[in-house]
């Protein structure tokens, strides 16, 4: 979501990065650029200015012009100021003392608030081993319900409904059920539209009194930019939020709603969803996503999904077959299948400090299936040594697995950059401390 902006910034810094030493106007002419780069990420203008105005002030102090690293120093004050526009710390969800709690979730229709929904249940049940109800209270719209109950299904999480036109009366009723049956986690669902209006928010307050959440979230997103930052601040003087959920920060937005939205509410992002898949979804660490957005890698969390997948046996087993160089394409085949699971490659790589990306080589269940292909087509004596996998061998190859020759090239040439990334991760250029990754 941040790549435009992360690409913008860094290559502002590597101007910075270039001077031995930095003027009044050098740093002017840095601070000008990181401007001009959050306006068109879509960062609220008075958001801009603050920031702005706080950079040039930090940045005009002796700690940066007498440096001999000028450049690491501005890159560390933007960095802070960043995580202070993002939150600061990360914050989690307000658990009850005693019973379940109660998670009230709102926004505008579209903004993927069902698909959150389903996503935090998941969270809850599966990473925190809590027990989720889901209460249905979005009478409006078309197969809401219905929607909501395909969800719960999927993830075998249990769905209240009931048959009336008062919302308010069916989350009190749901929370009541969620208590009975010994929820640790109810989380409502309630209506929106296309629009703030009135009639929305009226009913919305009547949901909330009826419950008395612990928290009330807003599904905030990323794709709605400044509209969505509106819409925020109008459910929060209504409604008093206490956080937000970023949806679909996979997109190839650009990022201006998760930059402003705090800012501008004082309320704090709590959770992050993107992707297809109801794992993907986490908490929102201010801290590790200006990181990623300074090229500066997200170690942290790549090492949080690596310890959702690995094992520590084949972990130990792959490192030895690095080391001795007998890491063959059966082993690649097993390693991007993993690497799927976390994101892709490209998704990986992005959180490696100064790492770039293998352009191209996103790797989808489609492609998996293609290359599994091409593997299973080639010899036992190809897999384990596929420098003799000639020209005429390809041909052969191709033909075997259905596929072009150019794919078996791609699958051959990814096999190489993988490896050569793998022994740069093994030779401590990327060291990561007690940790290895199911792919080092």
């Amino acid at each position: 979501m941040f790549e435009a902006l992360g690409d913008k910034l860094q290559a502002t810094f590597k101007k910075l990065r270039g001077k031995g030493k930095l003027t009044e106007k050098d740093i002017d002419a840095a601070l000008r650029e990181i401007r001009m780069s959050l306006l068109e990420a879509d960062v609220n203008y008075k958001v801009v200015k603050t920031f702005a105005n706080n950079l040039k002030e930090k940045c005009m102090g002796e700690e940066v012009l007498k440096s001999l690293t000028p450049g690491q120093q501005v890159i560390k004050i933007v960095n802070n100021e960043l995580v202070a526009l993002l939150g600061g710390e990360s914050r989690d969800i307000n658990l009850a003392d005693n019973g379940p709690t109660i998670i009230m979730v709102v926004g505008v229709q579209g903004s993927g608030k069902t698909t959150s929904i389903g996503k935090m249940g998941n969270f809850f049940k599966n990473k925190k081993n809590k027990k989720v109800v889901f209460v249905a209270c979005d009478i409006h719209r078309a197969a809401a319900v219905d929607q909501l109950k395909v969800l719960g299904e999927g993830l075998d999480i249990e769905v209240f409904t009931l048959d009336k036109k008062d919302a308010g009366k069916i989350a009190k009723k749901g929370v009541e059920y969620g208590k009975k049956i010994g929820a640790d986690i109810i989380i409502v669902d309630t209506a929106g539209r296309q629009h703030v209006d009135s009639e929305m928010m009226e009913e919305a307050v009547k949901v909330k009194k009826a419950i008395n959440p612990n928290e009330t979230l807003f599904v905030i997103d990323s794709l709605m930019g400044q509209q969505a930052v509106d819409a925020a601040k109008a459910f929060d003087e209504s409604l008093e939020i206490t956080g937000f959920i970023l949806s679909k920060l996979d997109s190839d937005a650009r990022g201006g709603a998760a930059l402003s939205v705090t800012y501008i509410t004082k309320k704090p992002i709590k959770f992050s969803a993107f992707g297809e898949k109801m794992e993907d979804f986490e908490p929102f660490h201010p801290d590790r996503v200006a990181s990623r957005i300074l090229g500066m890698g997200d170690v942290l969390s790549l090492i949080e999904k690596a310890e959702t997948i690995y094992d520590e046996k084949e972990a130990k087993k792959m490192e030895e077959k690095m080391r001795k160089n007998s890491f063959t394409l059966e082993d690649f085949l097993d390693q991007m299948e993993s690497m799927n699971k976390m994101g892709g490659i490209e998704g990986l790589l992005s959180m490696l400090p100064e790492a770039g990306k293998l352009k191209g080589m996103a790797i989808s269940e489609k492609d998996l299936i293609k290359q599994k292909a091409i593997i299973q087509s080639m010899t036992i004596k190809e897999r384990q040594n596929p420098n003799i996998i000639n020209a005429s061998r390809r041909k052969r190859i191709a033909a075997g697995s259905g596929t072009k020759v150019s794919d078996v090239n791609k699958l051959l040439t990814g096999f190489e950059q993988s490896k050569k990334m793998m022994k740069q991760l093994n030779s401590g250029k990327m060291k990561f401390p007690g940790m290895k990754l199911p792919f080092m």
